[in-house]
């Protein structure tokens, strides 16, 4: 069964760097655009950023700059290297990706999602 697992969440202070990753496993036999969401406490799950099969990226404003996407194709795996890090950024980090199996079809997954907190 075709599962996300993330990994790389955790505590760190303002101005300071994590990266999470993401990989897929499972009989896959193709990944579309790659996504990292996230979610603070009481508030709704907002778009970080997006990267296409061939590498195209896209990026919610708040992080342009401080965070770079991207994507091992071979591994089935997706990375947040997240730089520059505010307060702002503390929240639950979730990847995203529609996966094609030959006995579903595409079918939309989530990570179990990653806690990320900046705090001084």
């Amino acid at each position: 069964q075709v599962q996300l697992v993330e990994s790389g969440g955790g505590l760190v202070q303002p101005g300071g760097s994590l990266r999470l990753s993401c990989a897929a496993s499972g009989v896959i036999f193709s990944i579309n655009t790659m996504g990292w969401y996230r979610q603070a406490p009481g508030k709704q799950r907002e778009l970080v950023a997006t990267i296409t099969s061939v590498g195209r990226t896209n990026y919610a404003d708040s992080v342009k700059g401080r965070f770079t996407i991207s994507r091992d194709n071979a591994k089935n795996t997706v990375y947040l290297q997240m730089n520059s890090l505010k307060p702002e950024d503390t929240a639950v980090y979730y990847c995203n990706a529609p996966i094609f199996t030959t006995t579903r079809g595409y079918s939309n997954y989530w990570g179990q999602g990653t806690q990320v907190t900046v705090s001084s």
